[in-house]
Order: C-alpha cells, then structure tokens, then sequence
C-alpha cells in the first residue's frame, strides 16, 4: 500500500531539512551519520534566502483574480511558469474561463500549507459563484518555489477547475429569452420585440398623380408634415432613395393597398421596434450591440455577448427586468470538442415587462407639440409624482439603432445633428428659469416679513436703485418695438404697469418690483433668502428621479447686489431644469408637498404579482407658511384670469380653470427661451387628476406667445384627447411659421 501523497513530502523534506544542517566529513575522511553530532563545517552548497509565507504567495495571487489583474498574477508565476506561457495566453485563458462560467464572484479559504527553504505546497478552497452554473466549489494544491527569496507559483490550467488539466476547455450552451416590452400606464406598446418594415421614397419612381396620397399618408405615419417631405424630394434630385421611417406589418399593409408611386418597403426584418417612430425616445432610450469594452462584464452577468442591451433611459435602468434570466449548461470539453462532463445549469426565466407612468396619447402630442423647436414638457400629476408626458425637442426615431434597418443611413445624420436630438431637455436640459422664478421670489419676499400680499410699489419702464446701472421693465421694450413699426405705446404691453400690490406684481410679471424685493432683501442683511428659498423648492440639486439621467442645476448665493438683482428675477448664473420646474409647481398646487418624480409604473412579470409598484414619494415640503401659500396661489390664477394677467391671451377660449407663471429668460445667445409653468384646478369638476406642466421653448421669443399656447395645448389633450389643429404660430405638429402679433388699438397685444 502506497502512502500518502503528503506523509511522502514530509519525510522528503525533513531529509532535505537534515542533509542542509547534520551531514558532515570526519577526520578520515568519511561521513558522520545523518544525525552526528560532530562540529559542523560549511555547506557544501549556497546558502539559501529565507522565502516569506507561502499562504501569503496565494493569498495574493488569489486577490488578483478576484481583481480581474492578471498582469498582477502572472508576475507571482515562477520562471518556468511564465517561460512555457505568454501573459496574453495566461490572461485569455482567465477571461474564457471566468466569462464562459458566467462567474459574478469568487471566493477562497486557504486550508493548508507544507514548506522547506525550497518549496512549498499550498492547499485552498475556491468557490465560482455563476450566474448560470450555480456555485463551483473546488479543492485545489499548489506548488511554489523559492525563487530570490519569493515564493514563485508553479501555474498550470488545473489551477483554474481542476476538470481543465491538460487543455481542457469550458463551454456554455446559452437559452437567452426574448426581451421584454414596454408599455404606457395603460397597456398601449411603447417597444416591443416584433417584425418590422422600413419605408422610404425613391424619387425616380413617383407617380405625381398620386405625390399628395404619398406625402399625406407617409407623414401621418412617420409623424413628418407633409410640405416637409415634398421639400425633402424636391431637393434630392431624381434617382434617390429618401428613408423615412418603421412600421409594423399592419401599417405596411395598409400602404400597400394604397402603393402610391415612389413608395418603398423593405423585406421584413425582426428588431427591437419602438413604436411610433419612438414615444419619450429620451426617456425610453435604446439598445446596442454589447461593445468590445463591456462583453467580460456582460459575460460574467450570463450574457452570451450576441444580445442588444439598454444604452439609455428606460432601457438601461431595466435592464435586468427586460433582458429576463438567461439559462445554461456549462460543460467540461475536450481539445477535439468532445464533452467530459457538465458541470451546471440553469433554466432561463422569461423577461419582465416595464409599465410605465406616462399616457401614449400626451407623450405623443406633447412630442409633436415641441417637435419643431428645441426645448421641452413636463407634465406630472400634481398629488403623487407620476409623470404623464415628458418630451423633449427634438427627438429621434430609435429604431434607426437597429444595423438590420434598411434605413440605418440616417443614423449618420441623427448622430452629427446639431441640435443634440439625444439629450433628454426635459431632466437633462439647464437653463435660467426667467420670469418664472418670480413666484419663488414672492414666497421669499412674504416670509421674510418685509412684504404683505398687498404692499405696494409703482411700476415703471426704468428701475434706478442700483448706483451703477439702469435697468428696463418688460413693457419698455414692447414699447421701443411699437414705436420702430410706427405703432403708438398706448395699451397694457407697452405702458409702464403703475402702482401694484405684490400679487398683481406676479400678475403682471413687473421686473422693477422683483429687482426691489432683491436690492431689500440683499441691503436687510437677507442676502441668501431668494437661494434658500429656491433650495427648497427642489432647485440646483436632483429630483430623485432614478430611472432616467438628470442634471442638478444651479442656484447660488449672490454676492454683490447686481447678483442679487439678478437673482430675484431668473437670470443670472442660476440653471434649472423643467424637470424641476414641474415638481415645485407640483408642490404649490397640492398644497406643499414635493414629491419624487417617476416615471415606471410597474415592473410585470409573466406571472404572478408585480415586482415593483408605482407608489407616490414626499420627499420634502415647502417651507412657507399656509396663508403665503394661498396669497401666492391666488396670484398665479391671476396671472392666467386676469386681463391684464401675462398668460391671459393666448389662455383666450380654454374651458379648464389654471393657474400659473410666464417668463422669458435671457439665454446669452440669440433669443430669450420662452417659459410657461403652471397647473390645472379641474380634479373636482372632471374626475381626473390635477396636473402640473413645465414648457421651455429655446431661443424663439416670449413665454407668452410661445410656451403659453402649448401649454395650453396640452390642458386641452389632456382634458378632451387631443389639441387643437391651429396655434398661434402655425398648425399643431407642423413647423412653425413666422407670426405676425395680433394688433389692438395700433399696439402688440401679446404679454410675456
């Protein structure tokens, strides 16, 4: 009977041990036996560095590993080690390894070691905890030498799974399920794993009898205005292709049945299909092919590398829920592919599908409301933070992310543009809130005690208070504009406001009466109130909102008076988000409360109960006295009720009682962004809930001609399922034209 492995090292080593110490010449010549005790002499051999701790050697290497530092293992091998593997080999047969067993962790426990001055032997424990496979427990021996006074690790592939001695291979055969869906609040798809079509014009091929049907019925199926693709064929020339959007084979269907002449529809194709050429494409983001620089990470998670995974919005927070539990069979095979052996497996479990807060039919009329311009809304639910729309123009056809699109040129163009379609302006975008933050101001200027509801101030074009500068009212410039077009500065635009209370300052958006409030809060030693009070308000730091990217803002302190001037008002260096804009006007309209913005609504599995749950979040409460809140609320229905109220004449006609604020914000280039924030007082009357919207148009003008009629747009979709067909700067959907200002009495009547 053999023995054991280790009774035969031991005895090895402690001849090694006696020979280095005992052996010895003797007077004549011979040997003294193994434990004389003669004298001794020198060894006859070099003498040997003392090796640190052989289990501090593993310890390390094994630390590595779970590091993924393979440089820094393979600097532990011994000479011979690293002489009969490359680094490259050494850390390719790490990474196939680890990714093919799907391995999250790793973990170890030394059990044991056996050492001389020249080797050691080192026994541990390893666990690959797999996604896929379940845990693999190995028991595993290791050899060091000592080399310069190192211990040196003498590698082989068993040190990996012991089943790998030899050459042996790992292979995992992968069940992926089928991604899941996304839907609106109400079940309607908004992305879905389907077949699809492409459809485009080729120029050379138009029937001009039958132009107005293509046009029409293209444009009504990709969302584009009609006039829009006519442009588009007359400048291309004969002989193009123009790619215009997806569909599903329904729609293909139906145009088919038409086939207009130029007409073009690709075979069929299976892809990742976002509906309507993409609803919220901001917010829901898209899928990509996994990247080089992420496949070991995805690998390691049980992906097998080939699916499409979530780069943005929706697509990426859930990307767990959608990409489902992916199944496998890990497998032990030979150099020839022969299989040795299984090792683990897992069955897949189909994907969850996301539901969320937002309703298909605003989101798609708030995206046409802003598809033209640049900018964005926000419409939320007043009393819990659900999100019912959240567009920002313009937006993108995400389907175009799809390689097997035969319209995937125009991802060129969606990727060089200019206007930055990708960025999510409504939780991303940054800007000075203008006119708008007056509403905070008036809070600030109410409970710091120096202002009653019904303290006065006269309005006029000039504010002078500051020693270095003069400052000009809204209506002064109104006023310079009538004038340049031979009008006469005679009616409520451009005539100074007079004397006001504060309510009817907010009311009448009067800059003088704002400037003061913030020169007497800056002199009463109040310098930070305005900030304070926009900090608690939710402005210059996150929602919350977790499932989609945002910016904080930025609101700071003023330091000099012309900063808190500035301040008092919306300008200056303050930045926003509509995003935030939307919840503080939220908070004032239930009463106070700030709730946390979101945007899913429930995460569905296949069976059984939801997995998450939409519930409403307080997060923070204004910090303002009730009476205050009420003086503030009545003055923001005046804004919209009154006829000398900012908002009141593009408001002309809406059925619905709501209340808010304009503002125009200086951009620092070109024209001032128009604003619009305010909120419905219909939930008792109509049953539905109150809502609160935020609308930023960039660069085009004054709140109240361009954000007041969108805004008043999206109360009437919201109220009756869908906007009017005409706006005051051109049909709904369609780009806009140039207005020319309604004119009263020889004067602009539109307010800011």
């Amino acid at each position: 009977m053999k023995a054991p492995r280790w009774i035969t090292y031991f005895l090895l080593l402690v001849f090694l041990s006696s020979c280095g110490t005992s052996e010895t010449p003797n007077e004549g010549g011979g040997l003294v036996g193994l434990f004389a005790t003669a004298t001794p002499l020198a060894t006859p051999h070099a003498a040997v560095t003392p090796a640190p701790d052989a289990q501090a050697a593993i310890n390390g290497f094994l630390q590595a590993m779970q590091k993924d530092d393979y440089v820094g293992m393979y600097g532990m091998l011994s000479q011979a080690s690293r002489a009969a593997i490359t680094l490259e080999d050494f850390s390719k047969r790490y990474k196939d390894a680890l990714n093919t067993m799907s391995a999250a962790s790793i973990e170890y426990t030394i059990n044991s070691s056996l050492l001389s001055p020249y080797a050691a032997e080192v026994g541990y424990s390893v666990t690959y905890k797999t996604v896929l496979a379940g845990n693999l427990q190995r028991n595993i021996v290791v050899h060091l030498i000592n080399e310069d006074g190192a211990w040196k690790i003498q590698w082989e592939d068993g040190m990996i799974l012991p089943e790998l001695a030899g050459g042996n291979m790992l292979a995992m055969e992968y069940s992926i399920p089928a991604r899941g869906n996304i839907y609106d609040r109400n079940g309607l798809p908004i992305v879905s794993q389907a077949d699809a079509f492409a459809f485009g014009i080729q120029t050379n091929q138009i029937d001009l009898d039958t132009i107005n049907t293509l046009v029409t019925d293209l444009g009504d199926l990709c969302g584009y205005d009609p006039e829009y693709i006519r442009d588009q064929i007359d400048s291309s020339g004969d002989g193009w292709y123009l790619p215009m959007c997806e569909g599903t084979r329904e729609e293909a269907q139906r145009l088919l049945s038409i086939s207009p002449g130029g007409l073009v529809i690709s075979d069929e194709y299976n892809s990742r299909y976002y509906f309507k050429t993409g609803l919220a494409p901001q917010a829901v983001g898209y899928t990509l092919s996994i990247s080089p620089e992420d496949l070991d990470e995805y690998r390691r998670r049980g992906y097998n590398g080939s699916e499409k995974t979530g780069q943005a919005g929706i697509e990426k927070w859930a990307e767990d829920y959608l990409a489902g539990q992916h199944g496998g069979i890990l497998r032990v095979v030979g150099a020839n592919g022969q299989i040795i052996s299984t090792l683990g497996q897992s069955s897949p479990q189909p994907a969850d599908s996301v539901y969320l807060t937002i309703d298909e039919n605003m989101q798609y009329n708030a995206q046409q409301a802003i598809e033209f311009f640049r900018g964005a809304i926000v419409i939320m639910e007043v009393d819990t933070g659900r999100i019912i729309a959240m567009a920002s123009g313009p937006d993108f056809d995400p389907n175009l992310f799809e390689p097997t699109n035969p319209n995937i040129s125009g991802l060129t163009n969606l990727l060089n543009d200019g206007n930055q379609p990708l960025l999510n302006r409504a939780a991303q975008g940054q800007y000075p809130l203008g006119s708008a933050f007056k509403t905070i101001t008036t809070f600030a200027a109410l409970e710091s005690g120096l202002y009653l509801k019904n303290t006065t101030y006269d309005c006029q074009y000039e504010f002078s208070e500051l020693a270095d500068r003069t400052l000009y009212d809204w209506t002064w410039q109104h006023c310079q504009d009538a004038v340049a077009v031979g009008e006469f500065c005679d009616d409520s635009s451009t005539t100074p406001s007079g004397l006001l209370t504060l309510q009817e300052g907010l009311m009448r958006s009067c800059n003088p009466y704002f400037w003061h409030i913030g020169l007497d809060l800056f002199n009463y030693d109040r310098k930070t109130d305005i900030a304070k009070m926009a900090r608690a308000f939710g402005l210059g730091a996150k929602t919350g909102i977790d499932q989609i990217e945002e910016a904080s803002g930025q609101i700071t302190d003023p330091i000099a008076d012309v900063d808190a001037v500035n301040q008092a008002i919306g300008q200056g260096d303050m930045l926003v988000t509509p995003l935030q804009v939307a919840r503080f006007m939220a908070a004032i309209a239930n009463g106070g409360t700030l709730y946390r913005p979101q945007i899913v609504e429930k995460i569905q599995p296949v069976e059984g109960d939801p997995k998450l749950t939409f519930r409403p979040e307080a997060t923070g409460t204004l910090p303002v006295r009730s009476e205050n809140l009420d003086i503030v609320r009545e003055a923001l229905l005046m804004v919209t009720q009154n006829s000398r109220g900012t908002a009141r004449f593009n408001l002309r006609g809406l059925q619905f009682d709501v209340a808010g604020k304009t503002g125009t914000a200086e951009s620092g280039n070109g024209k001032s962004h128009a604003w619009f924030a305010g909120y419905t007082l219909n939930a008792a009357d109509t049953g539905k809930p109150d809502i609160a919207i935020a609308v930023i148009v960039e660069n085009i003008g004054e709140g109240s001609e361009y954000a007041v009629p969108i805004f008043k747009a999206m109360v009437e979709t919201y109220y009756y399922g869908s906007p009017p067909n005409i706006l005051p700067f051109g049909r709904f959907g369609e780009p806009p034209y140039t207005p020319t200002p309604p004119v009263t009495g020889g004067a602009i009547v539109p307010q800011p």
